[in-house]
C-alpha cells in the first residue's frame, strides 16, 4: 500500500519528451492480442497496465490523440511516436499505459491475454494466465476477478 501522494510508478517515451508518475500501483495488467492494439503499439502483442485516471500525472502532456476507432483513444509521444496510453469507453476512470514505457514494468507482470481469438498463430507464450476470446472487459474492470 502506498502513502497518498507518493509516487509508486514512473516512465517516460522513448526520447524522453513525455513522463508520467502515478500513486498507485496498477489496477491489472493485461495482454492484448488485438489487431488494433497490435498496429498501435508496433508488437506482435501489447502489454497495458491499468490505472485510476486521477492517480497519473503526464509531464508535460499525455501526447498526441488518435482515435482510429469508435470509443477507443490512444495517445503517443508527438516527438519520438511511442505508444503511451490508449482510453476506452467500456473502461471509464482507466488509462491504459503501454507496459513498454513503464520504469518498473518487471514488477507489474500480466494477469490476463484478452483477444486470445485474435492472437497471431506463430505467437505462442506458455503461461497459466486466463485467456479471453475477447476484450474480457468484466475481469479487467474489476480486478478483485483476477
Amino acid at each position: 500500500m502506498s502513502i497518498k501522494g507518493e509516487t509508486v510508478c514512473t516512465g517516460r517515451c522513448y526520447c524522453g519528451a513525455r513522463t508520467f508518475t502515478t500513486t498507485q500501483a496498477p489496477q491489472t495488467v493485461a495482454y492484448c492480442h488485438c489487431d488494433d492494439c497490435r498496429r498501435a503499439t508496433g508488437g506482435p502483442v501489447a502489454a497495458f497496465a491499468a490505472f485510476e485516471e486521477q492517480a497519473v500525472t503526464f509531464t508535460p502532456d499525455e501526447g498526441r490523440k488518435a482515435a482510429v476507432n469508435p470509443g477507443v483513444t490512444r495517445t503517443f509521444c508527438a516527438d519520438c511516436g511511442s505508444s503511451l496510453t490508449g482510453r476506452y469507453d467500456y473502461l471509464p476512470g482507466q488509462v491504459y499505459i503501454s507496459l513498454g514505457v513503464v520504469d518498473q514494468a518487471d514488477d507489474f507482470a500480466p494477469r490476463i491475454h484478452t483477444h486470445e481469438s485474435e492472437r497471431l498463430t506463430w505467437l505462442h507464450i506458455d503461461d497459466d494466465l486466463e485467456r479471453v476470446a475477447t476484450s474480457g472487459r468484466a475481469t479487467i474492470a474489476d480486478p478483485s476477478k483476477q
